[in-house]
């Protein structure tokens, strides 16, 4: 199971706030029941299978073109451990056990 935290950031849009985009976004997964995802103030993580996170984030990535935005740029950063599962509330757990 891999762990995926991304950003898509629209680019040429006439204001500043990108709360209305964000949320565009996270409606393409909302309907998805086979991936985890969590809302954070500078991006978003979500862990489950890594192909069908690619192809959530390539949807994702065209919301904010289809929103008016004239640019998008999205940065990816992946986490695909494969000796053992892993988990996003078991990276939290394993930090706070240390501290």
């Amino acid at each position: 199971m891999a762990i995926v935290e991304f950003t898509i950031v629209p680019l040429g849009t006439k204001e500043t706030s990108l709360s209305k985009y964000v949320a565009n976004c996270h409606k393409v997964l909302e309907g998805e029941k086979k991936i985890k995802y969590q809302l954070t103030p500078m991006g978003t993580i979500v862990e489950g299978d890594l192909d069908l996170i690619l192809n959530l984030i390539r949807k994702m990535h065209d919301v904010p073109f289809e929103n008016g935005a004239l640019r998008v740029s999205t940065s990816i950063k992946i986490d695909d451990r494969r000796d053992k599962n892993s988990t996003m509330e078991g990276k939290v757990k394993s930090v706070r056990e240390k501290l």
